[in-house]
């Protein structure tokens, strides 16, 4: 199960996301994120997020090369998303 809180820090969205995202949720995050990114920067603070799947990380490293910042990533997902 995950979880995502939206709030504004200054000139940019922040989602935080919180539990256990895989696969399966990536549609509605995407939707999510790419209404909001045409209107604002997006940040998105991975620090209470605590498993993923290789398509969620495939789906961090578009997201930071369209531009979204990855925050508080773990050691573990950074390390993966170098891999790929």
């Amino acid at each position: 199960m995950w979880k995502l809180e939206k709030s504004q820090n200054g000139g940019s969205l922040v989602f935080a996301l919180c539990g256990r995202l895989e696969q399966e949720q990536l549609p509605e995050l995407q939707k999510i994120l790419e209404a909001e990114s045409e209107k604002q920067k997006v940040v998105l603070d991975l620090k209470e997020l605590k498993l993923v799947d290789q398509a969620v990380v495939m789906f961090f490293a578009q997201c930071e090369s369209s531009g979204i910042r990855l925050e508080n990533c773990p050691a573990y997902i950074r390390e993966w998303i170098r891999r790929e």
